[in-house]
């Protein structure tokens, strides 16, 4: 099994939402030169910080390690609700849960 190259999963994630990293950073809470920093020098971030990542994204770091392969199924139209809750800024996830729990 090969291991994840963390930044290219992060970069894939990132792009996937249109984000770039300033917007990532506004996500996570992470500076942007922190985020820079971790591509210029090839590192690779703590798990404190890619938890950070991953919650500004709004997945788990369990989602993030997923591979193709990993029994976790989701039909079509469950993932494209998944990537649209993803693009979604906090504050608009937070109205998004008051409307779903209110019906």
């Amino acid at each position: 099994m090969a291991v994840k190259n963390i930044l290219e999963e992060i970069t894939r994630l990132r792009l996937a939402r249109n984000w770039s990293e300033y917007q990532l950073s506004q996500a996570s809470g992470i500076s942007q030169s922190t985020i820079s920093s971790w591509y210029s020098k090839h590192q690779t971030p703590s798990v404190p910080s890619l938890e950070k990542i991953c919650a500004g994204f709004g997945i788990t770091l369990s989602q993030f390690f997923a591979e193709g392969t990993d029994p976790v199924s989701l039909t079509v139209e469950q993932q494209e609700l998944l990537d649209s809750w993803s693009r979604l800024p906090a504050e608009k996830r937070k109205l998004v849960r008051e409307l779903i729990q209110n019906f």
